[in-house]
């Protein structure tokens, strides 16, 4: 490679990209106005989401377009990763931005990608990215804590998922009383223990209870996720209570948005928390078999405006 860097780097920089067709500058006038007007009927043929299209990573491409002297476009990340070598006709890039074809986005309205889930929006292209991140309707991640499980969708869709596929329990009802049995209480390992599903004022609830290690202290947490939008479980208290022997724990608290990951919500100890020693009274002191009942309710906070 030549000292400096310059064309020849361009050149081997690019080796790695797609080969595409060169610009052919031995070309005649006629072949060339042939040749323009075989793109501009491709022009015409081309749907809107393959004109926006980045030719190089095959993403949606959103203002600023950059295009190198050729009229070849591409996206903002692919021009940074080309290092000012156009991948498509290897001629340096520049900074030249495709003012055309961000008119042509900005003139557009699309609808939501989640159209299908139930959103009905209609937005400006330059917002349509940003809204589909946060749309409502978007697709939850599956609750269960047990397993890396990949699936996505609506609530009817993972209600389903957790009944066939996991075989959680399903309980209709407000009010609940769940007795948790370890044979052997002295192993922690972070060990999922249970997830339970209620249908209550016609929504979804989820309660979690595992063990876990809080820094070196084993201890078991129960916390209670909503089955929608942060917004909407707020609408919502519930009640923990463990105890026996004399002894007795109670936590109350708002559910969270199954948005907000298992794994973040056990981290922010956002439940009720049993340290093991404790939880040893409450099940008859013997250190081997751990029996916890719990007693749980949700309702629904009335407004005071």
């Amino acid at each position: 490679m030549a000292p400096g860097g310059g064309v020849s780097s361009c050149k081997e920089l690019v080796e790695s990209w797609p080969k595409f067709s060169r610009f052919d500058t031995t070309k005649t006038h006629d072949e060339l106005e042939k040749s323009i007007t075989c793109v501009g009927e491709k022009f015409q043929k081309c749907s809107i989401h393959e004109l926006l299209e980045c030719p190089i990573c095959k993403r949606s491409m959103y203002p600023p377009f950059y295009q190198c002297p050729n009229g070849h476009t591409l996206c903002t990340i692919c021009k940074t990763e080309a290092q000012n070598c156009c991948p498509t006709c290897r001629v340096e890039l520049g900074n030249i931005r495709c003012l055309a074809l961000e008119k042509v986005a900005e003139s557009l309205e699309l609808p939501c990608r989640h159209q299908n889930l139930g959103c009905h929006k209609i937005l400006p292209y330059h917002r349509k990215l940003k809204h589909e991140r946060r749309c409502k309707f978007r697709p939850y991640h599956c609750p269960y804590a047990g397993s890396e499980c990949s699936i996505k969708g609506d609530i009817p869709t993972l209600m389903l998922h957790l009944k066939e596929d996991h075989k959680v329990d399903m309980h209709t009802g407000c009010t609940f009383n769940h007795r948790y049995v370890k044979s052997n209480a002295q192993e922690v390992d972070n060990a999922i223990w249970m997830l339970t599903v209620f249908d209550c004022f016609g929504r979804q609830f989820v309660l979690h209870f595992e063990a876990f290690s809080l820094g070196m202290t084993p201890v078991y947490i129960a916390f209670l996720r909503f089955m929608g939008e942060d917004n909407e479980a707020k609408m919502f208290n519930y009640s923990l209570e463990v105890g026996g022997f004399g002894r007795k724990l109670t936590w109350q608290g708002v559910p969270r948005s199954i948005r907000d990951g298992h794994r973040n919500v056990r981290d922010c100890q956002d439940g009720l928390i049993i340290p093991r020693s404790l939880a040893f009274f409450f099940s008859g002191g013997n250190g081997e078999e751990l029996t916890l009942k719990v007693i749980g309710r949700i309702w629904k906070e009335h407004s005071t405006s």
